[in-house]
């Protein structure tokens, strides 16, 4: 998610997000490590960089 879209979104949007985005990097991460392919490998990069992009927004907002 972009930076535009995550400073839009409200305190409890910006929980949200980070909750699904931490889910679904988990169930990708567990899939590579059963052995499974993944379909779209640069999803696991994105959702790295989204929830770091949550985080670092949150830091500065206190």
């Amino acid at each position: 998610m972009k930076h535009k879209k995550l400073v839009a979104l409200d305190v409890t949007g910006r929980e949200k997000t980070l909750k699904d985005a931490k889910q679904e990097l988990m169930r990708l991460r567990s899939q590579v490590a059963m052995g499974g392919q993944v379909k779209n490998t640069a999803q696991l990069r994105e959702l790295r960089k989204t929830i770091a992009r949550i985080k670092t927004l949150e830091k500065q907002n206190g």
